[in-house]
């Protein structure tokens, strides 16, 4: 089978899925649909989501009941059907039918198992997935741990991919980008950058950070560290910094714009992602990997076991654990070398395989594969097998 019409549906279109839908356009032109159920939640739009020109491709089901009904017809039609986050009436006629589906999942169980056993939810996953689990419906996972917590569904038993968020892949000429870090860290008179951003929430852990740079300050390395974003742990991140006096060391910035915000991985040597395992993916790993920053990155990420290679394109530490983090640190401010070798091959990882347009054709590669009754031959990257991964499998 050669895939010729691919519809995608999912809550709403931001920057976070126009890279790889962009790819699947070029790929299928006008045979690609992105289906839009839900209009931009108010929050994410504060944070500059939602701002993108909005390609023909996009079919909006919230502005007409014309539009709800084609995307209804696209379900049945099209060669392949990728579900996101949208309600499952638009799939259920596929399903009685029978034809290919792939769900783009994160992991269903980040709070732990315990989520299983209550008696709504119980009800969800048995109609969405345990019902459905001999149909022929695969999952692009976005999340290390998805086809874990699958398992423990017994679901989707060996039918998943690797897969992830893909925002936009920048280019870059990779001896300037690591010389434009340079420059950045001595015009801020230190040694090293290190930059932390997101929203700043408990499940985001940003006092691990502001703790550490505590302990590395009091050895003598020369840094700065920069946090962007806001949320209801700002104003005590806030306090724990001044309250340790590093006030001099630590600036904050409110939410900048996602270019603005890839700019500013740009020019940081390190950067730093501290979420638990409520953190579904971490399309900031995504990025700055992308920028050539030498990441330090929680094992609890979703994204960390895929796309950082453990003292070859990052280092990872154990979530929670501010003397793993520090020591891995400390690791990059010792050695400038290793530092600038981590980052440069985190570009090239990104470059190679961990991108939208590889993604995109992957995913029709897969399709085509599983169509002729043949597993996938993809070895590395996004629609390679996924493993199963247990939350404690980093050790630190």
């Amino acid at each position: 089978m050669e895939v010729k019409t691919l519809t995608f549906y999912s809550n709403y279109y931001n920057h976070h899925q126009k890279a790889l839908c962009d790819e699947w356009y070029k790929l299928l032109g006008k045979g690609f649909t992105f289906v839009e159920t839900m209009p931009i939640e108010e929050f994410r739009a504060g944070m500059g989501w939602g701002n993108e020109e909005v390609p023909d491709y996009v079919l909006k089901t919230h502005e007409s009941a014309a539009n709800k009904e084609r995307a209804f017809q696209l379900s049945l039609s099209s060669d392949i059907v990728v579900m996101g986050t949208a309600p499952e009436e638009f799939i259920e006629e596929r399903l009685k039918a029978d034809l290919l589906i792939f769900r783009y999942s994160e992991r269903p169980l980040k709070e732990g198992f315990i989520k299983f056993l209550i008696p709504r939810l119980t009800k969800k996953y048995y109609r969405m997935h345990i019902k459905n689990r001999k149909k022929r419906i695969y999952i692009l996972a976005a999340s290390a741990y998805t086809a874990y917590d699958y398992r423990m569904m017994r679901c989707y038993l060996g039918k998943c991919y690797k897969f992830g968020y893909f925002p936009q892949h920048l280019q870059y000429d990779v001896d300037a980008l690591m010389k434009e870090k340079e420059i950045e860290a001595k015009e801020q008179g230190v040694s090293t950058t290190i930059l932390w951003a997101g929203r700043m929430l408990k499940l985001k852990r940003p006092d691990l950070v502001v703790e550490a740079v505590r302990r590395l300050r009091d050895e003598g390395y020369s840094f700065r560290l920069t946090m962007i974003g806001e949320g209801e742990e700002r104003s005590k991140i806030e306090c724990m910094a001044k309250q340790y006096g590093l006030s001099d060391i630590i600036s904050f910035m409110d939410f900048l714009s996602p270019l603005a915000a890839r700019d500013a991985m740009a020019k940081a040597n390190i950067y730093v992602m501290t979420s638990n395992f409520w953190e579904g993916w971490g399309s900031v790993i995504y990025e700055a990997l992308n920028a050539g920053c030498a990441v330090v990155a929680s094992h609890a990420c979703g994204a960390t076991p895929w796309l950082i290679k453990n003292e070859e394109t990052g280092l990872i530490f154990k979530s929670g654990d501010v003397d793993s983090l520090t020591n891995q640190l400390e690791r990059l401010l010792r050695d400038e070398k290793l530092e600038k070798k981590y980052g440069r091959a985190a570009y090239e990882q990104m470059e190679q395989w961990w991108n939208p347009k590889v993604a995109a054709t992957s995913v029709l590669h897969l399709a085509e594969r599983l169509e002729a009754g043949e597993e996938t031959d993809i070895m590395e990257g996004p629609c390679s097998k996924a493993e199963i991964l247990k939350n404690r499998w980093f050790r630190g």
